[in-house]
């Protein structure tokens, strides 16, 4: 009875276990959720990857953007706070103890005619802190925190 407790409790709260070989082949699973650039508008899911040793890169079903390194000039990393009311009232009030965390990065960088661009991505929280750190090192830019609880989750 306790693993299945402990089971339902680990799916409610959105824990994975992922490889770290499969990690550095994908890149950070993303959902495109806005920004400046037309191409994105549909909220796409798809991958960002920061390996690439000249682009930062997102590719979704159909899309891909490419951005120099060279041209962002903004990291923004936050997070919005829920409970899962939801999976209380269907499985258990005990799961009212636990949050849901959303990730969110903002990429700003100026496009090829210098005009400045931005895209805000909803990253997989299992992926994160890669993104984040591939984009610091790529870039030379520290990321910029909107609050203390999105930087301990972001320096981990």
């Amino acid at each position: 009875m306790r693993a299945v407790l402990f089971a339902l409790i680990v799916m409610a709260s959105g824990t994975h276990v992922s490889s770290p070989l499969l990690a550095r082949g994908r890149g950070g699973r993303v959902t495109c959720i806005g920004g400046t650039v037309a191409a994105a508008s549909s909220r796409p899911g798809g991958s960002v990857h920061t390996t690439d040793p000249q682009y930062f890169l997102f590719q979704a079903k159909g899309l891909a953007i490419r951005v120099p390194y060279a041209k962002i000039n903004l990291l923004e990393y936050g997070q919005q706070v829920g409970r899962r009311y939801a999976m209380a009232i269907l499985i258990s009030p005990v799961l009212l103890l636990s949050k849901k965390r959303k990730h969110y990065l903002t990429v700003g960088y100026t496009d090829d005619e210098g005009h400045q661009q931005a895209i805000v991505f909803q990253v997989d929280k299992g992926d994160i802190r890669s993104v984040l750190v591939g984009l610091e090192v790529k870039t030379g830019l520290k990321v910029a925190y909107q609050d203390e609880e999105a930087r301990k989750a972001g320096k981990g």
